[in-house]
């Protein structure tokens, strides 16, 4: 099926262009399916195809967004490789909408950040179809799975291109994580845990209850990304999460302040801002 000794390990190939992500996601794999071998990475799509055209993986780990080729477009280049028989998961920060496309069986997805839990139970799943397959006679009809996949990466393209911004252009979903700086070390941060972002000189603060990390996107760039229904611009150096506001006050010149639950700092709101909290 994939070019190796059916007897051997499994192996799977890892794609993604952000090398963190790809380095979480290996670590996550063997705490929950340690006998399986990274046999790759490929850092765009392009790169993912010809990786799986060379190894022959049983698994390809793909994320959504990457250059070169996205992640739906490298899936349809590699399901047509001569004797294809492998098994394709993509890593997605597309929210239900997009995800209902891959919930027939043939197909799994992963969200970002990937779960452990979540993880586990793709392993479970692959484990029993790759078993499966390499149970089966050589001859017993891939095209048939090649088909099935085909239909779902369709149906996955309707459903992304069925939400769409003024324009005609294909909304994106919203910012899910954002990589940061902590220090020396670089980490992963939840958006829905971020209390407020705020612009500090060159960088970006993101701050959280338990941390305050840096990020180099400007506040203008990342205004668009989020979530309009969780953030709100109120000065033009300050995104606040609406979940984390404790109160709003107003002082004798008119001047309105937030105040962030579980943290002491208080967040200026502008006066073109000062139509959001009218009924403060």
């Amino acid at each position: 099926m994939s070019g190796v000794d059916a007897s051997g390990p499994l192996r799977a190939l890892v794609a993604d262009d952000e090398r963190l992500l790809r380095e979480q996601l290996k670590s996550r794999l063997a705490d929950v399916w340690p006998d399986l071998v990274i046999c790759g990475e490929a850092r765009d799509g392009q790169d993912a195809v010809n990786q799986a055209e060379a190894l022959r993986p049983d698994v390809v780990f793909l994320d959504i967004r990457m250059p070169a080729l996205t992640g739906l477009e490298a899936a349809r280049e590699i399901v047509t490789l001569p004797n294809w028989d492998g098994e394709i998961v993509f890593v997605t920060a597309y929210d239900e909408y997009a995800v209902a496309a891959f919930e027939q069986g043939a197909l799994d997805y992963l969200l970002k950040p990937v779960e452990a839990e979540r993880l586990a139970q793709t392993a479970q799943r692959l484990k029993g179809r790759l078993a499966s397959r390499r149970n089966r006679l050589a001859d017993a009809a891939p095209a048939a799975d090649d088909a099935a996949l085909d239909a779902l990466l369709e149906k996955f393209m309707r459903a992304q291109q069925s939400v769409q911004r003024p324009g005609g252009a294909a909304a994106e979903p919203p910012l899910r994580w954002v990589q940061c700086a902590v220090g020396s070390t670089t980490r992963l941060i939840n958006v829905k845990d971020v209390l407020f972002f705020r612009s500090d000189e060159k960088y970006t603060r993101v701050q959280t209850r338990d941390q305050e990390a840096l990020i180099r996107t400007p506040i203008r760039e990342l205004l668009p990304r989020l979530d309009e229904q969780q953030f709100w611009q109120i000065h033009r150096s300050t995104i606040v999460n609406v979940e984390a506001i404790a109160a709003v006050t107003r002082d004798d010149s008119g001047r309105q302040r937030v105040q962030i639950n579980g943290h002491p700092e208080v967040l200026e709101v502008s006066r073109s801002f000062s139509h959001l909290f009218r009924a403060f």
